[in-house]
């Protein structure tokens, strides 16, 4: 039996509904193999905003180290979306990732057996994909001093900094490694070497990082010729590492291969705690808020319930209840429970009671 404190931050828009599914899940799980776990609820986003007039408050922080591991649903919505305002939503993940040193983010995309068709792709092109994203997560262009924008003689101008350090490249580039020894012993580094310094600094430094893993292939790509190779291989690829900005944006397209980005599921990573192996993660899907469709029922949850078993699986170590939720999201699917963006009429909650009925005893 496993006791296990979890945070939970629904956030705005679609979040609060997609996180009612994951807590669905997290109890059918306590059932079935008997563990606790004790769920603790904070604001986040534009919610935390109106609550408290910030996008995350440190005591909501402080809960959050003083857990396992933390879910959120989704932040942001048109209600918050003056790109001039001093306090917006965003500012939440980027306080909760500086502060918790959440440095990696990993997506997995992969295609479920009968989805093949639902992806914009040629199903041939689809069948077989099983990838994994390891995205550097708090340096880069996003974090970067000084970023700032002013007036000059002919006009406004604007700059932001990409800055990465060894360290930062090497705690990311030893993770993503690792994580391709349990799969197919292949990691492809992504960066823009041939015209950016930060990039060159990326490429040697995962070189080095490399002759530590002999038993791993590795390859560079350049983030243009890796946009292609997504559209036209991607089934090719194991594990793929890369910066913080180009992992932003490579994680958005390779989320269509799956069909849907409602199916994809994600978790930001710090370092180990302790000697129990434990190791605190936010675990979130990569959809946004959809305003467009809050609160009527139309979420598809299934990235949000996959990230509960990505939570099981690398925050508590549960490799067995993870694969029982996966197989869970699979059977549902393939037995035609399936909410509109997969061409089916189920609502948000009848696919969590269906994923949920497959994890009883």
């Amino acid at each position: 039996m496993v006791n296990a404190g979890i945070v939970l931050l629904p956030g705005d828009g679609v979040g609060p509904e997609v996180m009612a599914e994951a807590v669905k899940t997290l109890r059918a799980v306590e059932v079935r193999f008997g563990h606790r776990f004790e769920t603790v609820d904070a604001k986040i986003g534009g919610a935390a905003i109106d609550a408290y007039g910030v996008p995350l408050r440190p005591e909501d922080i402080a809960a959050c180290r003083a857990s396992d591991a933390a879910l959120l649903g989704a932040v942001g919505g048109p209600k918050w979306d003056d790109p001039g305002a001093k306090v917006r939503p965003e500012q939440g993940l980027l306080q909760i990732r500086r502060a918790l040193g959440l440095y990696a983010n990993l997506r997995p995309v992969a295609v479920l057996p009968g989805l093949e068709g639902a992806s914009p792709l040629k199903p041939e092109l689809v069948r077989g994909v099983d990838l994994l994203v390891v995205r550097e997560l708090t340096g880069g262009i996003y974090f970067g001093r000084p970023s700032r924008e002013w007036r000059e003689r002919r006009g406004r101008a604007a700059v932001d900094t990409l800055v990465y350090r060894e360290h930062e490249i090497v705690r990311v580039a030893r993770l993503a490694f690792e994580l391709a020894r349990e799969r197919r012993g292949k990691v492809a580094s992504v960066d823009k070497a041939n015209v950016l310094a930060s990039s060159r600094l990326w490429r040697s430094v995962v070189g080095e990082v490399a002759r530590e893993y002999p038993d791993v292939a590795v390859e560079h790509v350049l983030v243009d010729a890796m946009a292609m190779h997504l559209v036209r291989g991607p089934a090719r690829f194991d594990v793929i590492v890369t910066e913080n900005m180009f992992g932003d944006i490579l994680t958005d397209e390779a989320s269509v291969l799956a069909g849907s980005i409602g199916l994809l599921p994600s978790a930001s990573l710090g370092a180990p705690r302790g000697d129990n192996g434990r190791r605190f993660g936010l675990y979130e899907p990569i959809h946004g808020s959809a305003p467009d469709i809050a609160g009527q029922g139309k979420a598809n949850p299934a990235g949000m319930i996959l990230s509960v078993a990505m939570l099981l699986r690398s925050s508590l170590g549960l490799d067995a209840e993870a694969a029982a939720v996966e197989a869970a999201v699979a059977a549902a699917i393939q037995a035609g429970v399936r909410t509109g963006d997969l061409g089916g009429a189920a609502t948000t909650a009848a696919f969590g009671d269906a994923v949920a009925e497959r994890l009883r005893p």
